[in-house]
């Protein structure tokens, strides 16, 4: 198994891709494809069919996975020159 800088539950901030600059707390690790799952990260849409739990079917949206190599912990971003970048060029 191969071994990764972050792990569950750990704060994150996505520093490269479509999603920069967003931060949330890994899900889950999926170390096949070496993704991860970030909570409000990434979001999807999903439909779901009729079922006993929903009548009706559904829209939902749930959370993709994103390449940990886009990750980093958000101690390690905030005392790094990127997180100084990010802040002067918002303001």
């Amino acid at each position: 198994m191969q071994k990764y800088h972050i792990k569950r539950n750990d704060l994150v901030v996505v520093i490269s891709g479509a999603h920069k600059g967003k931060s949330g707390k890994i899900l889950e690790i999926r170390p096949a494809k070496n993704r991860a799952v970030v909570e409000g990260v990434a979001m999807m849409k999903r439909h779901l069919k009729k079922s006993d739990k929903n009548p009706q079917g559904a829209i939902v949206e749930r959370e993709g996975s994103i390449h940990v190599s886009n990750l980093m912990l958000q101690a390690t971003f905030d005392s790094s020159k990127r997180a100084k970048k990010t802040a002067e060029a918002k303001s």
